[in-house]
């Protein structure tokens, strides 16, 4: 089983033709408000991907209709807790160009008591898997109690703030990074080689798998003396607000069934190239069947 620490969030999406300036009023092309974070992104992604995924957040009493989204397509929702809080939110714009500019309220993602994360790890089984992001709070607790659980971590780190480098990143099976991501933790700076990036972090975390995702540019895959590297698929761009997300629900959708580490990246891949030829970020999310006719394409 892989149990989803994340976020859930209610995002506000514009599309624009252009990324707001500094003392710019916009009119937006559109609106949408659709079920968002990267917590729900992934465990929809996973889910959609045919893997099994049970959901751990909070979610505003309100925002019940964000449930059923994940209900249907096959999360475990049954552990996630409605409060009086308010959701956490997203304002997101879009830009003709398919680049993304977000402004993200945490909401209730920031309300986890340690007896609640208690609570939740009582459910887990040594070998279970982990899945975490940094829209939530508690990470350093929640990691520290899964690994005296035996269970797995994978992290991805995003959005990347200064509380990730005092974490115990050590005692993650796997870290998902980007580009921006990798050099920070690094200490190398934005333009840097991604085989130099791959070095610094394989040297300081060796026990770690490093998955680097570099958009256009494919991705990197590295543990221990095994470096791999796939290439992008071509594709025209609409919006690019979920494909990180996808890419690492079908990864961890691929390894949850054993697949080789190839095949985790090739269908992540081919997932998160079809998610950005998509408006939105759950809509977005393709299904396996999308995913498994694209390879015959």
């Amino acid at each position: 089983m892989l149990y989803n620490y994340g976020s859930i969030n209610i995002d506000h999406v514009y599309r624009v033709s252009h990324l707001v300036r500094p003392g710019e009023t916009l009119s937006s092309q559109s609106y949408t408000q659709v079920l968002g974070g990267k917590g729900a992104n992934q465990s929809l992604a996973m889910a959609r991907a045919g893997g099994e995924v049970t959901h751990w957040g909070r979610l505003s009493q309100g925002d019940r209709w964000a449930l059923e989204t994940l209900a249907s397509a096959g999360v475990n929702t049954s552990l996630i807790e409605l409060t009086a809080d308010a959701s956490g939110h997203a304002i997101i714009q879009v830009d003709d160009y398919a680049e993304n500019a977000i402004i993200l309220n945490p909401g209730a993602n920031h309300g986890f008591s340690e007896r609640h994360i208690e609570a939740l790890m009582t459910s887990v089984q040594p070998g279970d898997w982990l899945l975490l992001q940094n829209e939530c709070n508690a990470l350093g607790t929640v990691m520290t109690l899964a690994a005296r659980h035996g269970m797995r971590i994978a992290f991805n780190p995003a959005p990347l703030g200064a509380n990730v480098h005092s974490l115990p990143l050590e005692l993650c099976q796997v870290l998902f990074l980007n580009r921006g991501e990798a050099a920070a933790l690094a200490g190398l700076e934005d333009n840097a080689e991604v085989d130099a990036l791959l070095d610094v972090l394989s040297r300081r975390l060796p026990d770690v798998e490093l998955v680097l995702t570099l958009g256009r540019d494919g991705v990197c895959y590295q543990w221990g003396e095994q470096r791999l590297a796939l290439p992008a698929l071509p594709v025209e761009a609409v919006d690019t607000t979920a494909a990180g997300d996808t890419f690492i629900g079908y990864f961890m959708s691929a390894r949850q069934r054993e697949a080789s580490i190839d095949t985790c990246l090739r269908e992540a891949s081919a997932a998160a190239a079809l998610c950005v030829q998509r408006a939105g970020a759950a809509p977005s999310i393709p299904l396996a069947s999308d995913v498994a006719a694209s390879f015959h394409e």
